[in-house]
Parts: structure tokens; C-alpha cells; sequence
């Protein structure tokens, strides 16, 4: 019998067991198997999907499929469908699997036998969730008190728990647990951990909770398909609050008070039918009873008050949020000099590479030279090491704004203590501030500059920087303030050093300020939860390790699942420098792209990539990089879903306002290839009664017009180890256009796709425009934020021509016509305004926005 190959080409098989073809099979599931998938209370039926693939390289046979209740290329493609009915007692999740056969005479393939998929399950959400906290938690601490509270979020139900925490004796202070009791009734839970004093990370299970770190937040997903969201809040009064477990699974609530007086712990409760409603309901009242504290000192308050008065400029908030940004930590190493530094950014600038920002990482500073390890070295001064800057900072940075004029800003490292050992006890700063010698904790000491000296000290530094041409900062081991031991010195130092910072920061740079090493809870609820100042840059997770291979899956799912955290805060998540160079690039740059904070690069001199970083930034009309950055922050859409269970992590996002673009990013975080289907509901902000088409980054492909009403997924899609993909669906509109005999019978359903061939090209759409003229003719106006290719796409484009029935222009100019093509197969029509932009020797004016008139007729 003949057939293709998997390279399509004619093969003869001389015979086919059936039972190899079942070797060879794929099966893939929505609602997915080992997962579990929440059906709202007025869903009356459940639509079951299975996509089944089988190798070209045997017969196309017919195939048969059954789902079990239980109370890639070059292959053949069959969907199943179905439409199951809701069971009429749904207390309990109703697990399913499927399996499959080639003939009605073979015996069934279950599916969990070729591959280690567990059963998925379906969790079906009451008519009225129960109004009581008991219904939730069972066994509460009868010490609690525990109150109903008013909810911001629509739909979520919300209390407020308190406990008491004896005051702190002398140097020690005091710690209490309080048992909130086990939550009745889940299926999983999902926590967010201190990995360590400076990091948060995920964390999944099934019961019994048991998140082995203390957590700040923790989740669980309920049989009845509702989320139980708990927040611990710290930094009032300085009480420090931890979620931990007990041999019985019970919700611990661990406090440490750091006051002499008795204390408050503050616990938030809250359910809702989704995990974001409950847990924006416990986010929004957490800034609520930190506004309560008296965390500011007046004459503070009135400091921070003036310097939000300052003008804070446009052109710094474009280029220090959108602008290409380059480190020197991974590039250059620990042996800092100036002439490193200037020979990365000479072959940059021979690269092509224009950066705008630029952050001086450690190693640049005056230390002293009795420590043992990095670790232990003192601050002595604030001007540069001579060893590697011998002419100075200022020298250095003058230097660098002279050679390079495409890099706006100049940033340094610094820890907030100083160094990683503070401050030296022989160096100029220890004789020009006051100090002190503080325990730590875990034993040793290091020397600090004192309480009453903090805020000269900061002004100093940073009016020294701004002087010698360094306009913004990266401060770092901010976590260092939670290793204090004594309570006396915590109450003192950890609150007081988190407000010099911030207040001198936006005295002198204004928002140009990253904060690292600051994921402990003081820090969280304190500086980065309040809205009494413009958001600043924080650091996601733990750094980007370029030598330990299998950090990089970890690391991307872990910024994705702290997300869900940190887009409450008022921050932009910052998921770390990457390099270009490197076998997981890609994926990093993917997940940079999506995270809707900044973009790093830290390559060592000589090894980019250079394809890649075109695709995560595009070039303004006036001459600089940019990347594009989503409106929304990235975060995992299946919070419940553990790192060991080998299914996709998908990121949501969006870019542009009402009618934008839904951003769906897919990581394959396994050590295996995955497939699955995706659905339009996973996209961010796609809405009932609109019609999408959803594109793939990688691949360009299109799919057809799809709405939320359709059966079928939008994509089914393979991925490979260290693969990802991102996928884009954007609105279409219809229009009638007139033919050469009238007004055609079916419409024209368009929608522009901003610059493909970049990741995130959706987002360098700032405004379109589209309407029927009198004459029957399609005008399409689009206003772009960079130059590239411009993807437009047109349902009935086959059979159009460039020639015969679009004219683009721009300033009233036509383009050339070669600049535009269509792709035939993928149905858009293609315009490179970048090549246009300089064949027609055109300039920039006052704005920095290109507009695009597109005819269609």
C-alpha cells in the first residue's frame, strides 16, 4: 500500500498492525487532562474537544474516541466533538479521561497510558456561593476576630482576620502562630513563597497545604470550582506575617513582632468564582489598612510630596520603561573597569545596537579590602574605584554621553546598606555619618549608617551621582534590612532606610529607579503596595543564572505565577537581564516581551543575536530602539497548574485599549514535547459577540474568523523543548465594499496586526481608524509607534492584487510600491515602512509617530 512519509513523500508499506499506529498516536483534550477546568454555574453543558493526530507514515484510517467519566507536522488530523450534559449533582469535581481505537475490532487506548497525563477534572460552581467564612475554613482560631468587610472587587466576598502579638522584650522580638484552620472542601492550591529572604516563587499541591516556605499569599481551588484567596500583610506596626502548614494541613499564620507594645496580625480572606476577583478583593483592602499606618513621618510625607511636585518628563518615562536597556553584570563580569565598558559599547555601536539606557553594575565601587568574600566588603566612599575608573565617575560618564548620544541615561549599582557589607568602618563615609554595628541574623555584624543620618546620607550620594552625570539607579540587597536581628534596630532601620530611598530616588531620578533583592513582605506592603508615588521598577524573582540550564524554564514560570502578585503593586515587574547569545534566548526574549516591563540585555561583547533582537524591538522614526511593550503585565491564566506536571505554561497579556489585542504566550517548560489546544477564552480581554483571527509569532500562520461561541479551539499547537510560541488575536471588522458591480454580497472582515515579525507587534499599534468612503472604497488609518513591516489582515484578500486595489500612503505620500506584498496564504497584506521610510527620504517632525493611510478597493 502506498502513503506519505512524515516528509510527505510516496512510501510502500507492505502491511500495517493497527496496534503500531496506536504507538504512534497523539491525543489532545479541552477541557485539558491533568488539569482542572472551572464551568461556571449557568454553563448547562460541557463542549468536549479532542484533537487526534496520527503519523503519515501509515494509512489514514477511520478512528474512534470515547471520553470516560470516572465518579505535529506532517500527520493526520481529526477533531472530535461533543456536547455533555451537566450532571445533575455537582458537589463534588467529576473526573474524566478519554481513550481511543484505529478500527471498532481493535481494543481501546486509554490515554494515560502513552503518555503519564493524570485525569482532568471539572469543577462546577454553585447557583450562590455559602456568605459564611466557616464554609471556607474549618476549625478557625476561636481568638480571631473575624469580620465581614465591603469588597472593591465586583463579585468577590471579603473578610478581615485579626490576631494579637505580644510585644517584643528587649532585643528580641516575639513570635506568635495563629491556626486559621484547613480549608474544607479543595481540589489544589497554589501558594507564593519566600524561597528565600529576597525572593518570592511558586508553589503547588494537592492536599494536604503544605508549602515547605513561608508564604505571603496562598490560593486553593475549591470542589465547587470557587477560589479561596488568604493575604498576609505585613509592615503595619512592624508585625511580619507568614503563611506556613502544620502535620494536619491547617493554614498557619507565623507573625514576628518587632514592637515593644502589643501588636495586630492582619490576615485577608476572600472567594470569588475566578482567583483574580478574590484575589484583587484582598489586594485592594491590603493598600487600604497600609493607608491606615502612620508609615510616614510628617516632615517625610511633605518630602515625598515635593518631589512628586517635580515634573516628571515624558521622553524619561518613554525611554526608561521602552527603551533597549544593557547591563554590564553577565556581559563584563566582576572585574569592572571603565575600558570594558567602553569596548561592550563600541562593538554595540558597531552592531548596530543602539541602547538607550545603560546600568553599571556591581564592581564599581569603593570598597575596602578586608573582607573575605564579596560579601563581607565595606562602602568607603562614594566616589568610583581608582583602580577601574582612575579619572572618576563623572570622567566615565561624560565619556560615555560624548561617544555614544543614543544612551539617555546612565545608571549604577549600589546595595541599600551601602555594599553586600554595608558600610566599611574605616572609609570616609563610616567618618562623615553617624554609625552603628548591627547584629545579624544567623550571626556576625555589620556597620551601618545610622537612623538620624539615612536621609542626609542618601541626599548626598545621589546629589553626587546626578552631578557626575548618573541620572537613575539600580539598588540592590535590599532584602539585607529583614537579616537584622535585634528588634530595636529592625523598628528602627527597616522602614527608615525603604523611605530615604524611595524619597531620594524621586527627589534626584526621578521614576528612573530599580529596586532588587526587595520581594520581603515589609518591603511589599510598605514601599511598593501604596499609590502615594509614580510606580518605580521592581525585580520579578531571582536572577537570570546563564550557566545552570535548567534555571530558565524555572525562571520564566516562576515571573509568570509572581505576576499574579506584583501586578497589584504599584510597580512594573522587571523579569531580569537575559542574554541574546544563548541556547534558551528565545525563550527568555519571549518572556520579556510578554512580561510588559523593561528589557534587558547583558551579552558579552561580540556574541548577539541580532535577528533576535529585532523581533523584541523596532525602530522610531526618530532614530531610537524601542521594544513594545504590552498595556497589561504577563501573567500565568492557569494558576493551579504545578511545574512537574508537563503542560504549557500560557502567559496572558494585552496591548492597546478598547477593540486591542488579546496576547497569549505558550513556554514549554518541560523536558518533553507538549501539545494542546488553545482556546479563544484564554486570550486577555476578548469579548462575546466579536470575531477574532488569531496569529502565531513563529510561524505567521493565521487562523480563520473564530468567536467565543465556536466548538473548535483557535490553535492546536506543538511545542518543542526549549520552544515557545506567542499568539495574538485581534478583533475584525466588516465592511461591504463596493466591486465593479456594486456592493458585494458577503463582507470584508479586516483587522490591522501591527508590525509583524516582532513578538509583541500589537503593541506598536497606538490608534486605527477604518471606514467606508462614499465611493465604496475600505480607508484604513493606522498611527504606529515605530517603524517595520505592517500587517494587515483582509478575509477575501486571494484575488487582489498591490496594484489594482490598494494604495498606501504616508504624509500624503505614496509609498513605493514594492514596499507592499501580500501573503497569499496567511491572508495579509504586508507594507515595510521602514523600507518605505528611506527610499522616500523622509524626517521626523515634532511627533515621534508614524501614520499610515491604506486604500482598499
Amino acid at each position: 500500500m502506498v502513503t506519505d512519509d512524515i516528509f510527505g513523500k510516496p512510501s510502500q508499506l507492505k502491511f500495517v498492525r493497527p496496534a503500531d499506529m496506536l504507538l504512534f498516536a497523539n491525543a489532545v483534550c479541552d477541557p485539558p487532562l491533568g488539569q482542572s477546568t472551572v464551568i461556571p454555574h449557568e454553563q448547562q453543558t460541557v463542549n468536549f474537544t479532542v484533537l487526534l493526530e496520527s503519523s503519515r507514515s501509515f494509512p489514514e484510517q477511520p478512528w474512534e474516541l470515547a471520553i470516560s467519566s470516572k465518579s505535529r507536522s506532517k500527520v493526520y488530523r481529526r477533531y472530535f466533538s461533543i456536547d455533555l450534559t451537566k450532571p445533575a449533582h455537582t458537589e463534588h469535581a467529576l473526573h474524566f479521561t478519554l481513550k481511543y481505537r484505529v478500527t471498532a475490532s481493535m481494543n481501546w487506548k486509554w490515554a494515560n497510558e502513552t503518555s503519564c497525563v493524570a485525569d482532568g477534572e471539572l469543577c462546577f460552581q454553585p447557583r450562590k456561593p455559602p456568605d459564611e467564612l466557616q464554609n471556607y475554613l474549618k476549625d478557625i482560631d476561636s481568638d480571631l476576630t473575624i469580620h465581614s468587610v465591603p469588597s472593591d472587587s465586583p463579585g468577590a466576598q471579603l473578610w478581615s482576620l485579626i490576631a494579637r502579638a505580644k510585644g517584643a522584650e528587649g532585643a528580641r522580638s516575639t513570635y506568635t502562630k495563629t491556626c486559621l484552620g484547613t480549608p474544607r472542601s479543595y481540589t489544589r492550591w497554589f501558594a507564593t513563597v519566600r524561597t528565600w529572604t529576597p525572593w518570592l516563587a511558586p508553589r503547588h499541591g494537592k492536599a494536604p497545604f503544605a508549602p515547605q516556605q513561608g508564604a505571603v499569599m496562598c490560593s486553593f481551588l475549591r470542589w465547587d470550582g470557587l477560589h479561596l484567596v488568604l493575604l498576609a500583610v505585613s509592615g503595619v506596626n512592624d508585625v511580619l506575617t507568614e503563611f506556613s502548614s502544620d502535620s494536619q494541613g491547617n493554614v498557619m499564620a507565623s507573625s514576628r513582632n518587632d514592637r515593644e507594645g502589643e501588636g495586630e496580625v492582619h490576615i485577608l480572606a476572600a472567594v470569588a468564582t475566578t482567583f483574580e476577583s478574590a484575589n484583587a478583593a484582598v489586594m485592594y483592602h491590603a493598600r487600604k489598612i497600609v493607608a491606615g499606618d502612620d508609615y510616614l513621618h510628617n516632615d517625610r510625607k511633605l518630602v515625598l510630596q515635593e518631589s512628586m511636585a517635580k515634573d516628571i518628563r515624558p521622553e524619561w518615562m518613554e525611554n526608561w520603561y521602552d527603551g533597549l536597556t544593557y547591563c554590564t553584570w553577565n556581559a563584563l563580569g566582576q572585574d569592572l573597569t571603565e575600558g570594558k565598558i567602553y569596548n561592550a559599547l563600541e562593538v554595540l555601536k558597531e552592531k548596530n545596537i543602539n541602547i538607550t539606557n545603560l546600568i553599571i553594575d556591581d564592581n564599581w565601587q569603593s570598597l575596602d579590602e578586608t573582607g573575605v568574600s564579596q560579601f563581607e566588603l565595606g562602602w568607603t566612599d562614594f566616589e568610583a574605584n581608582p583602580k577601574g575608573f582612575p579619572k572618576g565617575l563623572k570622567h566615565t560618564a561624560t565619556t560615555i554621553r560624548d561617544r555614544y548620544p543614543n544612551i539617555k541615561h546612565i545608571a549604577v549599582w549600589h546595595a541599600i546598606l551601602g555594599y553586600w557589607g554595608a558600610v566599611s568602618p574605616h572609609g570616609k563615609i563610616a567618618r562623615d555619618y553617624k554609625t552603628k554595628k548591627i547584629n545579624k541574623m544567623g550571626g556576625g555584624t555589620f556597620t551601618v549608617v545610622d537612623e538620624p543620618d539615612i536621609d542626609r546620607m542618601y541626599n548626598d550620594f545621589y546629589k553626587f551621582l546626578l552631578s557626575s552625570g548618573v541620572d537613575s539607579v539600580k539598588t540592590d540587597a535590599q532584602f539585607m534590612l529583614d537579616t537584622i536581628a535585634d528588634a530595636p534596630d529592625r523598628r528602627r532601620l527597616i522602614t527608615a532606610y525603604q523611605d530615604a530611598w524611595a524619597i531620594a530616588s524621586l527627589r534626584y531620578f526621578s521614576i528612573k529607579a530599580i529596586s532588587c533583592m526587595s520581594q520581603f513582605p515589609q518591603c511589599i506592603f510598605h514601599t511598593q503596595l501604596p499609590l502615594n508615588k509614580p510606580r518605580f521598577m521592581v525585580r520579578n524573582s531571582d536572577d537570570f543564572f546563564p550557566d545552570i540550564p535548567s534555571s530558565h524554564p524555572f525562571h520564566i514560570f516562576t515571573n509568570a505565577h509572581n505576576s499574579l502578585l506584583t501586578s497589584h503593586l504599584n510597580i512594573l515587574p522587571d523579569w531580569d537581564m537575559f542574554q541574546t547569545h544563548h541556547e534558551y534566548s528565545t525563550f527568555h526574549a519571549a518572556g520579556r516581551c510578554i512580561s510588559g516591563g523593561p528589557i534587558y540585555i547583558t551579552d558579552e561583547p561580540g556574541k548577539h543575536d541580532l535577528g533576535l533582537i529585532a523581533q523584541m524591538t523596532a525602530q522610531t522614526i526618530d532614530g531610537r530602539t524601542i521594544i513594545l511593550r504590552p498595556s497589561v503585565i504577563g501573567k500565568t491564566i492557569n494558576v493551579y497548574t504545578a511545574y512537574e506536571e508537563e503542560r504549557l505554561l500560557k502567559v496572558g497579556t494585552f496591548a492597546g485599549g478598547k477593540g486591542g489585542t488579546g496576547i497569549l504566550a505558550l513556554f514549554n517548560v518541560s523536558q518533553r514535547v507538549l501539545s494542546e489546544l488553545v482556546n479563544l477564552r484564554d486570550f486577555p480581554g476578548v469579548e462575546t459577540g466579536e470575531e477574532y483571527v488569531v496569529r502565531a509569532h513563529t510561524s505567521g500562520e493565521t487562523s480563520s474568523p473564530i468567536g467565543l461561541s465556536s466548538k473548535l479551539p483557535a490553535v492546536s499547537l506543538e511545542v518543542e523543548v526549549k520552544g515557545y510560541e506567542i499568539l495574538s488575536a485581534y478583533p475584525l471588522q466588516s465592511f461591504n465594499l463596493a466591486g465593479s458591480t456594486g456592493l458585494q454580497h458577503s463582507a470584508t472582515k479586516v483587522t490591522v496586526l501591527g508590525l509583524i515579525g516582532k513578538m509583541t507587534g500589537a503593541a506598536a499599534v497606538i490608534k486605527t481608524d477604518m471606514g467606508l468612503e462614499g465611493n465604496g472604497r475600505l480607508k484604513m488609518q493606522v498611527s504606529l509607534k515605530a517603524l517595520g513591516v505592517l500587517g494587515i489582515f483582509i478575509s477575501d484578500l486571494k484575488g487582489r492584487s498591490v496594484g489594482d486595489n490598494f494604495l498606501a500612503t504616508i504624509r500624503n505620500r505614496v509609498v513605493p510600491q514594492h514596499t507592499v506584498t501580500i501573503s497569499m496564504e496567511a491572508s495579509v497584506l504586508e507594507i515595510d515602512l521602514e523600507k518605505a521610510w528611506i527610499e522616500m527620504g523622509l524626517q521626523s517632525g515634532y511627533g515621534n509617530e508614524i501614520v499610515v493611510e491604506v486604500l482598499m478597493r
